[in-house]
Formats: structure tokens, sequence, C-alpha cells
């Protein structure tokens, strides 16, 4: 709980079987106008909310008549496409009287582990969160194959939180928190109020879902909890279908909470500087000047490129004297670095023929 109060940043997944009625495949609209008063709140206290959410395939099966039954590729495909302007519209609705835009992305989970992809979502996210916005997370369920049979949001809302350095992921979920066993089949289950360390024990515990329209098991959140808490940011299951299950959460509701391991950005730079570099950047000795003050490294401070890498492979960065001062990931491929080089940012897009990014290396994508 503390780790809510304190949040700078946070990551709320909604599953399919919070926001569709199972019986009619109608939107939950009175649920759904109590959660975009949660949202609200956490954004009036300063914080950013990302919503990472189910529902496209499950709203757009009510619309074209498909049975609730599982569905064949293309019809999961076909009944996503309907669902997706549905899912957005609907949360556009009950989120503009608050005064908050959203905006809508899709993505895949390998946009997470191919590192120019990855760079490109961060970019697209960090940007909306900084204009205020509220993005609304999908799996692109139009054009996936395998991710829509055996995707699960739980593993991409982990993605998504570490992708953006947040504090805090919060699983709305059918269940009220991680158990000994599945509570619907054994009424001996213990729930965890917390757990610090996913032990092998705790994992042999994990069942199956056991909802209609969910796809994601207590494996699925396992495997997120694990995601999210080595990037150091806490995860927390709470039941999600009551009315402004936040606030529920906030106010002690029933839930496990998963420990954080440390803060996100150190985690976040653990995992760059334990990269193989691809490639090696020398600076000058103002910009190696600017990276000790916590700056960016821009082109113009670039004297030499070595290698062959693309965008968002990691690179070393050498000082004048030739000293390692540290890596990260670059904005630009190799050949487009050697353009730019020791040309300011506002040459680059007459240089590359578009507008690029200012800087070579963000500080956000460096450890020194």
């Amino acid at each position: 709980m503390a780790a809510l109060t304190t949040a700078r940043r946070v990551v709320i997944k909604v599953g399919s079987a919070l926001l569709v009625d199972r019986s009619s495949g109608s939107l939950r609209q009175d649920w759904l106008l109590t959660l975009a008063e949660d949202v609200a709140r956490l954004k009036a206290q300063g914080k950013d909310v990302i919503l990472v959410s189910s529902g496209s395939i499950a709203l757009g099966r009510g619309v074209l008549g498909l049975p609730s039954a599982e569905l064949p590729l293309e019809q999961s495909q076909a009944a996503a496409a309907v669902g997706q302007i549905r899912l957005a519209r609907a949360y556009e609705e009950v989120l503009a009287p608050h005064g908050i835009t959203t905006a809508q992305v899709l993505v895949t989970l390998e946009d997470s582990e191919n590192r120019r992809r990855y760079l490109n979502s961060r970019a697209t996210l960090e940007t909306l969160i900084g204009l205020g916005a509220v993005p609304i997370v999908n799996e692109n369920d139009t054009i996936a194959t395998d991710e829509i049979r055996y995707g699960d949001n739980d593993r991409l809302a982990a993605q998504v939180a570490v992708t953006v350095e947040a504090d805090v992921l919060i699983l709305l979920s059918d269940v009220d928190g991680f158990y000994s066993a599945n509570p619907a089949l054994d009424a001996g289950a213990k729930r965890f109020d917390r757990i610090d360390t996913i032990t092998p024990e705790i994992e042999a515990m994990a069942g199956d879902g056991v909802s209609g329209l969910s796809k994601g098991g207590m494996i699925t959140k396992l495997l997120a909890a694990k995601m999210a808490t080595a990037a150091g940011c806490a995860m927390a299951i709470t039941e999600g279908s009551v009315m402004s299950p936040v606030r529920a959460l906030e106010e002690g509701a029933p839930s496990t909470w998963f420990t954080a391991q440390g803060d996100p950005q150190v985690a976040r730079k653990r995992w760059i500087a334990a990269m193989k570099t691809r490639g090696v950047i020398t600076i000058d000795e103002g910009a190696a000047t600017a990276l000790a003050n916590g700056n960016s490294l821009l082109p113009a401070g670039v004297r030499h490129v070595e290698g062959d890498f693309g965008r968002g492979e990691p690179l070393a960065i050498l000082g004048p004297d030739g000293r390692k001062l540290g890596q990260g990931l670059s904005r630009y491929t190799a050949e487009e670095a050697r353009a730019i080089q020791g040309h300011r940012s506002a040459e680059i897009e007459d240089i590359l023929g578009y507008a690029g990014r200012a800087a070579l290396i963000h500080r956000d994508d460096m450890t020194l």
C-alpha cells in the first residue's frame, strides 16, 4: 500500500471479464465510469497513469454475433478490429468529462523484445504522458497470431510497466489476490497479503484461470510479477469487479502485493550496463562534461563513431582520452550517427531528410 501512496507512475491492467458483461457481451458502463473516477483521482494527485486494457475481442464478438466459445484465429482478429474502435471510444467518453485526453496505443509482446521497437514504444508513451494524456494500451490483436492464442495482458502490462519505469502495477482481476490453491476449487486456499520473493514453492501454487472471457491465470500473473518486481516496480493483484476498484485497493480491499526489488530507474540502468555493446562512440570534452551533469548525448559532441549497429542497440561511450565513460542505447543507426556526428540537432533534418530526435543517446537510455 505504501508503494501506491508514494508512486510517481502507475500502470493499471483491466481484464476482459471486468469490462464486458459475460451474458450480454456489452460494456459494463457503470463500472467503467467509476474506474475513470479512480484514474482522475490519481492524476489529481500528480501521478502518471497508463491503462493496459483487454476487451477488444470480447466487445467485437458481441457486435458481430460470434459465440462466446473459443474463436478461430481469423474470427478473433475480426472481432478485435471491430472491438478496438468501441474500446477506445468507451475510454474516451468516460475520461473526457474529467478533462483527461486518451490515446490508443496498440502493441505486441515482441515490441518490447526488439530494441528498435522498444525505443519507439517508449518514446511514444513518454511523450503522451508528458503531454498529460492517459495511454490506453492493448495488444494489437488484429494482426497478432500467437499473441491471441497464447498471449496475455498480464505480461504485456508488466512489460509496459518496465518500459515506462512505473513504480506500481495494479492487476485488476477476477480474484482478490494470489492464493495457495485455486479458491474456486479449494475452500481451504489461503490468500497471501504480501510476497517478497517468488520462490519455487510459490510458483507451484499457481493454477489456471477460471473465467470464460479472460485468458490470464495465476501463472501469467506470477510471470508478470517476476518481470515487474525485478525492474523495481511493485505489483498488486486485487478484485477488479467492484465499483471504484483502485479506491477500494487504497482503502484496504483484499489483495496481494509483490514487493519491488529496488528502484525502477536503477534497475533499468543495470539492464543497460549488462548489455554487450555493438559499437563505440567517442565524444569531446564538452559532451563529457554535459553527461556528467546529467544531460543527454547530442550529435554535436560526437567525434568518432565505430561499429555497425542499429537503432536501440547498446554503444560504449568513450571520453576524449579514450577512457570508457559508460554506455547507452543509440537512437540512430551507425550510418545515421556518422552522418550527424559533430552537427547541431537543428541540422539533423537537413542531413538525414527527416526530423530525427535531438539526442543521439538519451540520458534515460544511458548508464555512466
